[in-house]
């Protein structure tokens, strides 16, 4: 999850369609550990929404940002 939110930090819309395909990769990876964890029992399945919807919000606000009004 940290590696996500590390990789959405450090996107720039110019830096080119290889590092927002690495954005996506990272965050589908931190899905898919989170889903394994809620699947076995070592997290709850809100606390893994919970964490889902954080990592979302992170990679759309990194990839699209809102302009400034």
């Amino acid at each position: 999850m940290k590696s996500c939110f590390n990789a959405s930090g450090a996107y720039t819309p110019d830096a080119g369609e290889e590092a927002k395909a690495n954005v996506q990769k990272t965050m589908n990876d931190a899905f898919s550990k989170i889903d394994k964890a809620v699947k076995r029992g070592v997290m709850h399945r809100n606390t893994g929404a919970n964490q889902k919807s954080r990592l979302s919000s992170a990679v759309k606000q990194a990839i699209d940002p809102v302009p400034n009004k």
